[in-house]
């Protein structure tokens, strides 16, 4: 059947030898629609950014820009301002009508680390043709603060698919009249709209600002970091936020959303034409996201960054789309189902290395 492949169709593909990996790989990499990737033990600082192109491999172009090399066994930081190349753990062998997307886990989104795959033969980041034979990479630039790595560290995650999973907006307008997808009128374009929340129901806090002068985050240092010394915090009672070029913020939607079990979704940006910002690369929504007793859904993490000129984000105003995907199956666990999902139920939040006192 077409659609998303759930975690049981995963789990089918690694023991066919479809997904390998150096050393096994482990059931917690398994999410109900996607797999975590995990580092290797090695990295290569770039000068600049690149796609292998059809026909070359990334291993022979890597000469052209690689300026030294990294041992992450002892652990490394990756600097801020930086390209680093890093070869992945698994590797793929998809069958002919299986291809793949590839994005950042939420985690890494909310620090602003920029985390891309990179194959063999690739022309575009992030996504691999039906068939791919090869192994993965990710290209790690840290945007807003330096971090500490190490092996079978996990930034990014794939998700696969076969056939054509996309919901157009008359089936998502259907699926939202049989389950509500959002709390209030649903705003259908091109995918399912969401807005930013620059009036929290209680106080003032609207968000996050990244500090431009930061210590070094170690990625597995959960909560051990105060959020003040790395964030400002923005509060605003005039429903209205002034971004400043090249800054990056932690905003939240307006908007309570709901991922039902036989779907999944992913986070889009809104067209750029909106204005001089866009909402970065948030990520994966996996089927169970913001589905629990009384449906009554999760707000989703906006990682807004501003461009050339300062801009006046309004409450209320659209800044992103939801785009729908059915699964070939449901998956055998829901996200916040017996997991490790940190961000179920989620309103305003931090990535989980910071904690607030």
């Amino acid at each position: 059947m077409n659609g998303v492949l759930p975690d049981s169709a995963l789990r089918r593909l690694i023991a066919e030898g479809a997904i390998t990996a150096a050393a096994p790989i482990t059931p917690d990499q398994i999410q109900p629609a996607s797999l975590d990737l995990r580092l290797g033990a090695t990295a290569w600082r770039l000068r600049a950014s690149f796609l292998a192109g059809r026909g070359r491999s990334v291993a022979e172009r890597l000469a052209d820009f690689e300026m030294h090399r990294m041992d992450l066994s002892g652990g490394a930081v990756l600097e801020k301002g930086c390209v680093y190349l890093v070869p992945l753990q698994e590797r793929l062998a998809l069958p002919q009508g299986v291809e793949a997307v590839a994005n950042a886990k939420s985690s890494t989104g909310r620090l602003d680390l920029l985390t891309r795959l990179v194959t063999d033969d690739g022309t575009e980041f992030d996504r691999l043709p039906p068939g791919y034979d090869g192994p993965l990479y990710a290209e790690i630039c840290p945007r807003s603060f330096s971090v500490l790595v190490r092996p079978g560290m996990r930034l990014n995650q794939l998700r696969l698919r076969r056939g054509q999973a996309m919901l157009d907006d008359p089936a998502l307008a259907a699926l939202h009249g049989a389950q509500p997808l959002v709390d209030g009128e649903p705003l259908i374009d091109a995918g399912l709209g969401f807005s930013v929340d620059l009036r929290p129901a209680s106080g003032d806090l609207v968000g996050y600002r990244a500090r431009p002068h930061s210590g070094v985050i170690d990625l597995d240092r959960i909560g051990g970091y105060l959020a003040r010394d790395f964030w400002d915090e923005l509060r605003t009672d005039e429903g209205r936020l002034i971004l400043d070029p090249g800054a990056f913020y932690i905003l939240v939607s307006r908007e309570s959303v709901t991922i039902p079990p036989g779907y999944a979704a992913e986070m889009s940006p809104y067209l750029a034409m909106v204005g001089e910002f866009r909402v970065h690369y948030a990520g994966f929504f996996d089927p169970g996201f913001g589905h629990g007793p009384g449906g009554a859904g999760a707000r989703g993490v906006l990682e807004v960054r501003c461009h050339e000129a300062p801009f006046a984000l309004e409450h209320g105003q659209v800044v992103g789309r939801l785009v729908y995907e059915r699964m070939a199956a449901p998956p055998d666990r829901l996200y916040g189902a017996g997991i490790a999902s940190n961000y179920q139920g989620q309103g305003l939040k931090l990535s989980k290395q910071f904690r607030q006192a």
